[in-house]
């Protein structure tokens, strides 16, 4: 019952009914006359999910008091412009995926890519050679070959490629793809490993940033194109799984002496190059080292960040993401990766999982970050395929016995803000009066305007929605997430 509630509950956005004109009030340029205000919500313990559940009308807003709660917008302040919200599309995904019944991949394409009957992904990543989520470890060269002449993707053509072109498709053309390393070749490295860390041998530096410009090509010759990618993923992790270190003048150094110039020379210096793409909490220190130095600052798209620092109990560091946003204003956040785990499946519909993504959401958002990456957009009814075991959990698994695909409550939360916060809207001034409430707004290029409010809390809470001196009165529901478009 729980897997068709995403047909049943998805809806278009109505356009606002007709009702007697209201006096027009105008928050600087943006105006609340005649505007009405759509509710939709997804609750614990209730069938909401993505669900329509009230239209309200504007009255005035006479006064207001400690007592009551409030959100106040302002469409007319805005901060930086939304790129996408989206997914990964690895090897583990495309394997699951091919594993499902065509009605059921159908299924699957459109509940993620279309952006009214699904929650409108456009923003993807997938991985340059193989990463933990992929069924065994692979390259793109015969090893030893420094020089690159075996380089094929033919590895991808099985699966991953035809599940990026089903997404492209999808969205129009529209998706905005960047792609990552998890390790170079084994024999590039000074372990002679993919896994277990080690670093890029210097004598392989040219050979390494060449990879990347041949891994662009061969895949805008498949018709996918890519928009960017990051320098490594998880520098600073010895995974028992691919990866690889770069302290911060490695990055920095190999950017500006290597990657950069390579990709210019090779015709792809419009491609955006990500550094640092790992956790909130070494952030600043990175940035640092790298955006000091000009040579290096110049190839600079922006910085991604994952959420995986708080693995030892503490808390997410938000404020980091904000700090970089103030110290660095011509740059550009991006979160790239998260995930929760490990996988067990009597978690499916944990209410934990959807909450997580609310919370870093609304609070990346408030910090400047112009897009946000989920990880794998899907696993199989293990977590994985994964082949080291490192197991976790996706918005949607699919069963690959039954042909079944299970919704998390992960894929509605993210929906409250992909489905109604497109590309090229710009997050508005938007602030709760109380802090048992979350909330982040954003202006679409179109005029229509999405308020997120979250309420992780066990009451239901009443509050008003304020655009000047008009207001909306709203209640929303324990554990609950809730988008407002006016």
């Amino acid at each position: 019952m729980r897997n068709s509630i995403l047909f049943i509950s998805l809806i278009v956005l109505a356009s606002c009914s007709q009702q007697k004109p209201q006096q027009a009030v105008t928050v600087n340029n943006f105006t609340v006359d005649g505007k009405n205000v759509t509710v939709y919500t997804t609750a614990d313990s209730t069938s909401f999910r993505l669900t329509q559940t009230d239209k309200l009308q504007f009255t005035e807003l006479k006064n207001t008091s400690e007592r009551d709660i409030y959100i106040f917008a302002d469409p007319s302040r805005t901060f930086q412009t939304m790129l996408g919200i989206g997914g990964a599309l690895t090897d583990a995904a495309a394997e699951t995926y091919a594993k499902l019944p065509e009605l059921k991949q159908k299924e699957l394409i459109q509940a993620y890519y279309d952006a009214d009957k699904g929650i409108g992904y456009t923003l993807a990543r997938t991985n340059i050679n193989s990463c933990d989520f992929s069924s065994g470890s692979y390259i793109y060269v015969d090893e030893g070959d420094k020089e690159l002449t075996s380089f094929n993707i033919n590895h991808d053509r099985q699966f991953k490629i035809p599940l990026i072109k089903k997404a492209i498709d999808a969205t129009e053309g529209k998706l905005t793809l960047f792609a990552s390393p998890w390790s170079p070749p084994a024999f590039m490295k000074d372990n002679n490993d993919m896994l277990h860390g080690g670093k890029l041998k210097p004598e392989f530096y040219q050979s390494w940033a060449t990879y990347y410009t041949k891994f662009i090509k061969e895949y805008e010759k498949e018709g996918i194109p890519v928009w960017g990618i990051s320098i490594q993923n998880e520098p600073m992790a010895t995974q028992t799984w691919e990866s690889c270190i770069y302290y911060a003048e490695d990055e920095r150094d190999f950017l500006k002496n290597y990657l950069g110039p390579t990709m210019e020379k090779e015709g792809l210096g419009d491609k955006k190059i990500i550094v640092w793409d790992h956790n909130r909490d070494l952030i600043v220190q990175r940035v640092q080292a790298i955006l000091s130095d000009p040579e290096a600052s110049k190839y600079v798209w922006g910085i991604g960040f994952h959420w995986y620092e708080d693995w030892t109990g503490g808390q997410q560091m938000y404020s980091n993401i904000g700090l970089v946003h103030n110290t660095y204003p011509d740059k550009n956040l991006l979160f790239t990766e998260g995930c929760h785990g490990p996988f067990n499946s009597d978690r499916y519909y944990s209410w934990r999982l959807g909450e997580g993504y609310g919370i870093s959401m609304i609070n990346d958002f408030n910090n400047g970050t112009v897009g946000w990456t989920d990880w794998n957009i899907l696993l199989d009814e293990t977590g994985g395929p994964n082949h080291v075991g490192n197991f976790c959990f996706a918005p949607v698994h699919g069963d690959t016995h039954t042909g079944e695909l299970i919704y998390t409550n992960s894929y509605y939360y993210i929906g409250h803000f992909s489905k109604f916060i497109r590309p090229g809207a710009k997050r508005i001034v938007c602030s709760s009066s109380r802090s048992l409430l979350l909330t982040t707004g954003f202006i679409n290029e179109d005029g229509s305007v999405a308020i997120v409010v979250m309420n992780s809390g066990n009451n239901k809470v009443s509050y008003s929605l304020c655009f000047g001196l008009k207001k909306v009165e709203v209640s929303i529901l324990p554990h609950s997430i809730q988008t407002l478009v006016i």
